[in-house]
């Protein structure tokens, strides 16, 4: 490398690619908030990796790219090597390019994250939509089939993952959904601005190029039994991910006007990608939701995770006049992305901390009039790490709004069905699976894998991906024994 080379970072800064304008995206454009790369910007913010001896990007990456080699690859301009090299550690890259907080995994561990870290996310999903729109797909010339066949339910992140790595190993994958379309939260829970709906559309037709079956609006249970895919196939891999909101137990939140975030993005996303908007129901919210009119309404969402962020920004291009996220810390200790939560400000979203809710206001005919909080401040550390809200005596208000948007987090729920099948949940609703005695990812029944949110409970996309993917490893070991 010459010093040129090396030294690289110092002239060329850190860029993203151009963004869709602050004043489109408040009137309603729902695009991708990002655009892409061209080949130049891609090769000049690639060559700005330093490929460190000890890449700390790639160890803090759940799936673990091989970042800096796919960095070197854009440079010389091979890019269908590049997203070979892409496809080998992560099934669904151009997912992750797009939603993965990058800011506190790969480029928050980035050895020039002080001089402006590489652009990871935008690089990579740079590779792999450039590859594909070139006519680049998985090679599977040398896969040779072995006759075994795997269900796998849920056809989400976890599901996906799971299904391209058996395929890549000859073994057939039939993956089952209650919804009418793949890709789980992907497609309805992820609102188009941060990831648009055609990118799961192709990553289908990838799947099925490579011999991926789809049964889409099948329900095990009440559809297809679990007794039946255990007599048609080798193995079940269960993917149901986590639909079961978390409730606070706040008072007044069966009013009008209070919406759970699930049900909310959902039906939104069904709407805006012009879906029907009065598909399947959302697991654990049979009742369907209508969403009220936000043009001109006062909007306040609980909760300060990346769900929040998704609700917050959505009130915004959905017109609504004021859009608050209350959060009970301070924005050091929010969950939610550092980027997610600069680009929510950008939009005009008002953010209150240290505010916990301890109840939801009526007025007339139980309309939402606001959201009583008090002041919080934060604790000592615990035996975790974490602080917690303490709240401050005498401290309440009342924080006005029309719509009230809960967003504190989700968690699985184990089915009967499986659990009838001799598999154990912990009493949070997460499936147990791995273990002494097991594979990776094996349920205590033989036969049966789960992994992804549904096992370790609400999580990023990239590490449901990297469940899947592990899963199919364990997978295709018991069917090789």
């Amino acid at each position: 490398m010459s010093r040129k080379q090396a030294f690289q970072f110092l002239d060329l800064p850190r860029t993203m690619p151009q963004r869709i304008p602050v004043e489109l995206r408040t009137s309603g454009d729902w695009g991708e908030l990002y655009g892409k790369f061209g080949k130049e910007d891609a090769q000049f913010q690639a060559g700005r990796c330093l490929d460190c001896g000890n890449p700390y990007c790639s160890w803090k990456c759940p799936v673990h790219n091989a970042i800096p080699q796919w960095l070197q690859l854009v440079q010389e301009n091979r890019i269908h090597e590049a997203a070979t090299l892409c496809h080998s550690t992560n099934p669904l890259p151009e997912v992750c390019g797009r939603v993965c907080p990058q800011d506190r995994l790969c480029e928050g561990s980035c050895t020039l994250e002080e001089f402006g870290a590489v652009t990871i996310g935008a690089v990579e999903k740079y590779i792999v939509d450039t590859a594909l729109a070139t006519g680049w797909r998985p090679d599977m010339s040398a896969v040779e089939a072995t006759g075994k066949r795997v269900a796998v339910i849920g056809a989400g992140p976890a599901g996906l993952s799971c299904a391209d790595k058996l395929a890549h190993a000859g073994i057939q994958a039939v993956v089952y959904d209650r919804y009418e379309q793949i890709g789980g939260l992907l497609q309805f829970g992820i609102p188009s601005f941060k990831l648009d709906k055609s990118v799961i559309s192709r990553r289908r037709n990838v799947l099925e190029g490579m011999g991926v079956q789809f049964r889409l609006g099948v329900e095990i249970g009440r559809d297809v039994s679990i007794d039946d895919l255990l007599a048609e196939y080798d193995a079940v891999f269960v993917g149901t991910g986590a639909y079961r909101y978390t409730d606070g137990g706040l008072l007044g939140q069966d009013l009008k006007g209070v919406l759970p975030a699930l049900p909310f993005l959902v039906q939104n996303s069904r709407i805006v990608s012009g879906s029907d908007a009065h598909g399947r129901p959302i697991a654990g919210w049979e009742d369907q939701i209508a969403l009220p009119d936000l043009e001109g309404k006062r909007v306040v969402v609980l909760g300060g995770g990346d769900t929040g962020m998704d609700c917050v920004r959505s009130a915004i291009r959905l017109g609504a006049a004021k859009v608050t996220c209350a959060y009970r810390r301070d924005e050091a200790n929010m969950p939610g992305s550092a980027r997610e939560v600069a680009n929510a400000r950008e939009e005009g979203v008002r953010f209150l901390f240290n505010r916990q809710p301890l109840s939801i206001e009526a007025g007339a005919d139980d309309e939402v009039i606001g959201v009583m909080v008090v002041e919080t401040t934060l604790s000592d550390p615990d035996a975790q790490g974490r602080r917690n809200a303490v709240p401050i005596e005498g401290s309440e208000s009342l924080l006005e709004a029309d719509v009230v948007i809960i967003a504190f987090g989700f968690s699985p729920t184990a089915p009967a069905w499986l659990t009838e099948q001799g598999v154990e949940a912990g009493n949070n609703g997460r499936i147990v699976a791995g273990g002494s005695g097991r594979l990776p990812f094996q349920t205590a029944h033989p036969r049966l894998f789960a992994g992804g949110d549904a096992v370790r409970g609400a999580d990023l996309v990239v590490t449901a991906v990297a469940e899947g993917r592990d899963a199919a490893g364990s997978i295709v070991q018991l069917l090789s024994a």
